[in-house]
């Protein structure tokens, strides 16, 4: 697993980045004499919010390569390479996508797919991956990356992500205003003290994990979906169960925490409320359950 730490750190530092800068500028002018100004907060709220969720969205593909230390292909040097980008571009036809960059990296059994733009995505691999299973189940893999990008996965999380940050920084100032007010105010200075700002910054410690125990739950809605697409794109189902029964068998390889929702596996965690994937039982039985039929997913 490594998507959702270097995409929720990178999005938590460009917040408090963004946060400072404005309020250096005299943006945050929802500060008043005679309280909060919710409409300007809600605006702050929202600046700061979706920039930091468009900025890790932007910077996602060099990112991972940097990160996973992903060498991508070019011009296929051997017969596994050549498989891999027919067999991605094949897909990607099927699913109504431009070709995206493939690419290999060193590590355990996973595969990732990102990238801003579903027609400019980059899907990649490990080598753990490749070494321990048969090319259909490999094929199935990459379809539920490739289905990933179709479905817009990224963007979606990234619009996610923007939501929960509007409402957090919103939610921590209200609140931080308010106990500031009620308890730490000395005196007849209107202005917030260091109450505001201790507590500011403990609620949007405390409302930031429970923010990603939502955005890690619409991860694992997104997982079924690429199931799906993966067994329209092949137009059977088997291949998909295959590679995630022997998934289930393995250790899965860590991605970079930014990474970790597009990976095809991941690890449950402390626990499965912060987990972006579904048990694999689970996966399974929603494709034994699912209607199969050849196309796009």
């Amino acid at each position: 697993m490594k998507r959702i730490f270097l995409f929720v750190a990178t999005n938590l530092a460009v917040m408090l980045v963004m946060s400072l800068v404005l309020s250096l500028l005299g943006v945050n002018r929802y500060l008043t004499a005679n309280g909060l100004d919710l409409s300007t907060l809600m605006i702050f709220s929202l600046v700061v919010g979706f920039t930091g969720a468009f900025f890790s969205l932007l910077i996602s593909k060099p990112m991972a390569k940097w990160t996973t230390d992903a060498n991508v292909i070019g011009t296929p040097s051997n017969s596994k390479e050549l498989w891999l980008i027919h067999t991605v571009q094949n897909l990607s036809e099927r699913a109504g996508i431009a070709m995206p960059e493939v690419a290999i990296y060193e590590g355990a059994p996973n595969a990732f797919a990102t990238g801003a733009f579903k027609n400019s995505a980059l899907v990649a691999v490990s080598t753990g991956l490749l070494n321990s299973m048969n090319q259909e189940e490999v094929e199935a893999v990459l379809g539920h990356e490739i289905a990933h990008v179709a479905n817009g996965d990224m963007v979606t999380m990234a619009l996610i992500q923007g939501v929960v940050n509007t409402f957090v920084v919103f939610l921590a100032r209200v609140i931080g205003y308010a106990i500031d007010k009620a308890i730490f105010k000395n005196g007849d200075n209107d202005r917030p003290g260091m109450g505001y700002m201790f507590t500011v910054f403990v609620c949007e410690i405390i409302f930031g994990i429970a923010a990603s125990v939502i955005v890690c739950w619409f991860s694992r809605q997104r997982e079924f979906r690429a199931d799906a697409g993966s067994a329209k794109l092949l137009g059977d189902s088997q291949p998909m169960i295959d590679a995630l029964s022997r998934l289930g068998g393995m250790e899965p390889g860590a991605l970079p925490k930014s990474m970790a929702a597009s990976g095809i596996s991941d690890k449950a965690g402390f626990a499965a409320m912060f987990s972006t994937h579904p048990p694999m039982e689970q996966r399974i039985a929603a494709l034994r359950g699912a209607p199969v039929s050849a196309g796009t997913s």
